[in-house]
């Protein structure tokens, strides 16, 4: 009768090694994005960009571990590594699209700054009329943009069911595949949670998500690399948290977004003193120069921002394709 081969501990180590080293640089990486997370400045740009850089990086950790776990050719795993990566492609399309839509209302405040710049310098009922008109057509591109982002939610995202699974799988079932089963289901909680983020931050917050979802730190201690579960509960409950203390409906909660929408507000009630007063001159518009200021400095921010966060999806698109490549051809001994 043939025997199965059965495996020392000395060659089993460097994928037992492999694994632990991916669920610690997991838990570290969870635990920083913690220590940058800011109720002052909730959901920022810095923030937002943390969170996308964690995401390249696990999913870049995960391709590299596949070399040193020499898994079978022609098995399911491969079936199951691509159906995450499509999930994470189509997430972050979806993401993508929703900031790329920022433009349009950056567009919209910069034209705004533009029009009372010209009423200072120049008051006149026409240039009055400009600023109305701007200011009405900032405040309609900031709605159709919510608006569009929550469609996209629910027509984009939500069909991708960015859930937490904090009920355990059986533990042999973690460990097929050299544990690259295990790995792969850290990863996947991992991606739903920091595309939670990204969602809630750039995209849309829908409220019946935040508050029914929410992980369960005991159950998810359960999970045997339970580090990185813990910490994930930990940091999403705060978001929560933070994400229901926001006064009004929910919508895109980045924070300079909101900031720059403020900002549009203050500067519409000091152009309605200003004009209620009869100061239509520019020296006696100093409240008014201060508010201009500010609302460019925001929408500076907004614009370079997300420009920013763009250029990183565009890069992890790029990761993604070449993971997807190098585990293809991996697996075909090219």
């Amino acid at each position: 009768m043939h025997k199965r081969p059965t495996s020392s501990p000395s060659l089993m180590k460097p994928s037992t090694t492999s694994i632990n080293s991916f669920y610690s640089f997991l838990t570290h990486g969870v635990d920083d994005l913690d220590r940058a997370f800011s109720s002052n400045t909730f959901m920022s740009l810095q923030f937002l960009q943390r969170a996308v850089s964690l995401l390249r990086a696990l999913h870049s950790q995960l391709t590299h571990l596949v070399n040193k776990l020499h898994l079978p050719v022609g098995e399911k795993w491969l079936d199951e590594y691509m159906d995450e990566s499509s999930r994470l492609w189509d997430a972050c399309h979806a993401i993508k699209l929703a900031i790329s839509g920022m433009e349009n209302y950056c567009s919209a405040g910069t034209g705004m700054v533009s029009a009372v710049d010209e009423w200072r310098r120049n008051p006149n009922p026409h240039s009055t009329r400009q600023v109305m008109r701007a200011i009405a057509a900032s405040r309609r591109e900031a709605m159709a943009l919510e608006e569009e982002n929550r469609v996209l939610v629910e027509t984009r995202i939500e069909p991708l069911s960015l859930r937490f699974d904090d009920r355990s799988p059986m533990e042999s079932k973690l460990h097929g595949f050299n544990g690259f089963r295990g790995v792969l289901y850290a990863l996947r909680n991992a991606s739903s949670f920091l595309l939670m983020i990204l969602v809630w931050g750039s995209v849309s917050c829908w409220s019946a998500l935040s508050c029914n979802e929410a992980m369960d730190a005991s159950s998810a201690s359960l999970f045997f690399g339970s580090g990185f579960m813990v910490s994930m509960a930990r940091l999403q409950q705060r978001v929560v948290a933070e994400m229901e203390a926001v006064d009004g409906r929910p919508g895109i909660m980045m924070y300079e977004f909101r900031r720059a929408k403020a900002a549009a507000e203050e500067l519409k009630e000091e152009l309605d003193r200003v004009a209620g007063m009869g100061c239509e001159s520019d020296g006696m518009g100093g409240g008014l120069r201060e508010r201009v200021e500010v609302l460019k400095g925001w929408f500076g921010t907004l614009r370079s921002g997300t420009e920013n966060l763009v250029g990183q999806l565009d890069d992890f698109f790029d990761e993604i394709v070449e993971g997807r490549k190098k585990l293809s051809d991996l697996c075909s001994h090219r």
